[in-house]
C-alpha cells in the first residue's frame, strides 16, 4: 500500500485541480462549448432526470447526448421484444428533436444489464467518443437493477476513461470529466446530497413535451403498473395538460426540497421564484470541481425566469 500512496495522492491532486487549472476537453478540441453525456438505464430515464438542464445547455449551443443503456424491450404490459424496443427508440428520438440534443439506445435487453467488463468497455468508449466534459447517471443505490448497474458501470468508467491502454481503439481522454448523479429519494447507504440545483422553468415546456412523447411509458406502462390507468385522459390536449400538472408537482417538489440551495446560488429574490428544478450531486470519482468550476459547467445562474 505504501508504494501506491504517492501515486494515489498525485491522482487526487490532479482531480482536485478541476477546472481551475486545466482547459476543458471541448476547448482542447477547438470548440468552446461544453460536451455533456447522460446515461439512463431505459429510454425515458435521461428525459425524466435531465431534460430540463439538457435543453438549457442546448439553447446555449453546448453539445448534449442522452444514452439509454438498455433498449427497454420489456417495459410494457401488452407488448415486448423488438416491437417495443423500436417504439421506445422512436420515442426518445422524438424527445431529442424537442430538446435539441443527440440520443442513442444501446442494444442490451431491459432487465438484463450487468456490470460486466464488456459493458464497462462500452460505457468507457461512449464517454471518450463524446469527448465529455460532464457525465451524468443514476446513483448505484437505486431501486431498479438496471439503474444500479448503469450507475456502477459509469462509476467504473470514471477512471478508465483516462487510461490509454484500456480500450486502446478509442483515444483516452487527457482530462477526466466531472461525473454527477441524478436526484433520488433513496436513503441507504446514504441519501442524495445535491451540489447543484438547476432552475428549469424556462425549459419546462420542452420537458413536458418530451415526457408527452414517451407515450408507451407515461400513458400506458407506468399507469398500468401503478394502478391508475383509468385516470389517463384520452385526448391529445387533455393528456398534455395532465402530464404538465404531474410534472409541475414532481419538479416543483425538487425546487421546494432544495430551496435553500437555489437561494444560495441565485439570491433570495430569484431563488424563491423558481417553480421547477432538477438536482445533481458530484460523484467522488473523476474531476472534483470547486464552486467556480460548477458555475462553468452549469452556466445558468442569474438567469432564472
Amino acid at each position: 500500500m505504501s508504494y501506491w500512496k504517492p501515486i494515489f495522492k498525485a491522482f487526487v491532486l490532479v482531480q482536485l485541480l478541476g477546472f481551475a487549472g486545466a482547459k476543458s476537453i471541448a476547448a482542447e478540441a477547438g470548440d468552446d462549448k461544453l460536451r455533456i453525456i447522460v446515461f439512463g438505464a431505459h429510454p425515458d430515464d435521461c428525459e425524466l432526470e435531465a431534460a430540463g438542464v439538457a435543453a438549457r445547455w442546448a439553447k446555449l449551443g453546448h453539445h448534449v447526448k442522452f444514452v439509454s443503456v438498455t433498449n427497454g424491450d420489456i417495459g410494457h404490459h401488452e407488448m415486448a421484444g423488438a416491437i417495443l424496443a423500436r417504439r421506445r427508440a422512436a420515442e426518445v428520438q422524438k424527445c431529442a428533436k424537442i430538446l435539441g440534443i443527440t440520443t442513442e439506445v444501446l442494444d442490451i435487453h431491459d432487465g438484463e444489464l450487468l456490470p460486466t467488463l464488456e459493458n464497462r468497455r462500452t460505457i468507457t468508449r461512449k464517454i471518450r467518443e463524446w469527448k465529455a466534459d460532464v457525465v451524468i447517471s443514476h446513483r448505484p443505490n437505486d431501486y431498479h437493477p438496471d439503474h444500479r448497474y448503469t450507475g456502477i458501470l459509469v462509476q467504473d468508467a470514471a477512471f478508465m476513461v483516462i487510461v490509454p491502454s484500456f480500450c486502446p481503439d478509442v483515444p483516452a481522454l487527457r482530462k477526466n470529466p466531472v461525473f454527477l448523479y441524478t436526484e433520488d429519494h433513496f436513503k441507504k447507504p446514504n441519501p442524495f446530497q445535491p451540489d447543484v440545483v438547476v432552475p428549469i422553468d424556462e425549459t419546462f415546456d420542452l420537458k413536458v413535451r418530451a415526457i408527452d412523447a414517451l407515450g408507451s411509458q407515461f400513458y400506458e406502462w407506468n399507469p398500468w403498473l401503478a394502478g391508475y390507468l383509468d385516470q389517463v385522459p384520452t385526448g391529445k390536449e387533455a393528456r398534455l395538460a395532465w402530464t404538465r400538472e404531474r410534472a409541475e408537482r414532481r419538479y416543483g417538489a425538487i425546487a421546494d426540497r432544495f430551496r435553500d440551495i437555489l437561494i444560495r446560488d441565485l439570491g433570495p429574490e430569484k431563488g424563491k421564484q423558481v417553480k421547477t428544478a432538477e438536482a445533481f450531486e458530484v460523484c467522488e470519482y473523476g474531476t472534483q470541481p470547486d464552486s467556480e468550476g460548477l458555475k462553468k459547467l452549469f452556466p445558468f445562474f442569474g438567469e432564472a425566469k
